[in-house]
């Protein structure tokens, strides 16, 4: 499974790369993906905190419990990848 992890941060963010620039309108729909995962992302953790607080149980077990959603490891791990195929970008930009 942690060959899977890595293999994944290193590897799609490589196929992004070259799908875009192999079929330029992608990059439009990798953006709002993007867009989308941060809201999704930002909101389910802005609701558990919203949680943690209300009932004033600061307990680190409580937080940790986020990562429990699904949705929120999906966003988060695609948000992951996308950040690092934009710093690739960035970097060919810059050469």
């Amino acid at each position: 499974m942690k060959f899977l992890l890595i293999f994944g941060s290193i590897f799609a963010p490589g196929l992004m790369f070259f799908v875009m620039k192999i079929k330029p309108k992608l990059r439009v729909v990798f953006n709002i993906c993007a867009i989308v995962s941060a809201l999704v992302f930002g909101n389910i953790s802005s609701l558990a905190i919203y949680e943690i607080i209300k009932d004033k149980t600061v307990f680190m077990t409580n937080i940790h419990g986020i990562f429990l959603n699904p949705l929120f490891l999906v966003t988060g791990s695609y948000l992951g990848i996308y950040f690092i195929n934009r710093m690739v970008l960035w970097m060919v930009d810059e050469i």
